[in-house]
C-alpha cells in the first residue's frame, strides 16, 4: 500500500493541498521522494491518489477504491484491561467499525482513574490504524458510558454473550451495535435489560473467548457479512 497522509479539509481531484507539520515530519520520516504516488485521505470519507510534489505540496489525482463497510457497525466494548482494550480499538478499526463506545458495565474491574484521561491516546491509536488499513473514516470514539445508557438506544443491537443461545449471525443490513461484556461476563440485571430492549443474543461458538478475542471475532463476522448484503 502506498504512503497515507491526512488532510483536514475538503478533497477534489486536481487540488493541490499541503500536509500539516505533523504529517510533513511523516513524510520525512518515510523519505517520500518528490513525484511519488501516495494516498490523502480526510477522515470523513474522502480519499485520493495523488502525486508528492514537494515536502510542502501534495496534487490530488483521482478517487481511491471505497474501503468502508456498507452497514455502520458500532462497538460497544466494555472496558477491560487497557492493553487488552487498546487492542481491540486498533483491530476493531482496522475491521472497518464507525464508532467505538467504552462500555462501564457492572462487572468492569478496571477503576475510573485507570482510565480517565485516555482519550487523546486512544484516539491517536485509532488514527494510526485507520492510517494503516487504508480507510478513509476514523470512527468515532464516544465518552465512556455506562451500560444502561447505551443499551436503550434506537436501532438493532446485538449483545454477544457466552451462555445465549447459538444462532446464526445474519449479515446486518442497517446499523448495528455489538456489545461485548466485561471479563466477567454480564450481570443477570443487563441480560434483563437487553431482553426489555429487544436486543439479539449472539454466540461466538462453544468456546468461552476472552472479551479482547470476542470482539475482534465478532467485528470480523459483522463487517465480513456487511459486505456481501
Amino acid at each position: 500500500m502506498r504512503n497515507r497522509f491526512f488532510i483536514d479539509g475538503d478533497l477534489t481531484s486536481g487540488a493541490v493541498v499541503a500536509l500539516r507539520d505533523d504529517e510533513r515530519h511523516h513524510a520525512r520520516v518515510l523519505r517520500v521522494r518528490e513525484g511519488e504516488e501516495v494516498e490523502v485521505f480526510n477522515g470523513r470519507g474522502d480519499s485520493y491518489l495523488a502525486k508528492y510534489e514537494s515536502s510542502d505540496l501534495i496534487r490530488l489525482m483521482q478517487r481511491t477504491v471505497n474501503r468502508e463497510a456498507r452497514t455502520a457497525i458500532h462497538l460497544a466494548m466494555s472496558i477491560i484491561q487497557l492493553d487488552k482494550f487498546e487492542l481491540v480499538l486498533q483491530k476493531a478499526t482496522e475491521l472497518g467499525v464507525r464508532s467505538i463506545i467504552p462500555l462501564i458495565a457492572e462487572r468492569t474491574e478496571v477503576k475510573p482513574e485507570r482510565y480517565r484521561g485516555k482519550e487523546e491516546r486512544w484516539r491517536k491509536i485509532i488514527f494510526e490504524a485507520v492510517k494503516q488499513s487504508g480507510r478513509a473514516v476514523i470512527p468515532t470514539l464516544e465518552a465512556a458510558v455506562r451500560f444502561e445508557e447505551v443499551v436503550g438506544r434506537p436501532g438493532a443491537k446485538i449483545i454477544f454473550d457466552a451462555d445465549a443461545e447459538a444462532t446464526a449471525i445474519r449479515p446486518p443490513d442497517h446499523p448495528t451495535t455489538a456489545f461485548i461484556g466485561p471479563e466477567g461476563g454480564w450481570s443477570d440485571d443487563e441480560l434483563r435489560m437487553a431482553r426489555d430492549h429487544r436486543c439479539i443474543f449472539q454466540t461466538l461458538g462453544t468456546r468461552r473467548l476472552r472479551a479482547e478475542t470476542a470482539a475482534i471475532a465478532a467485528t470480523a463476522i459483522l463487517s465480513a457479512r456487511s459486505e456481501h448484503i
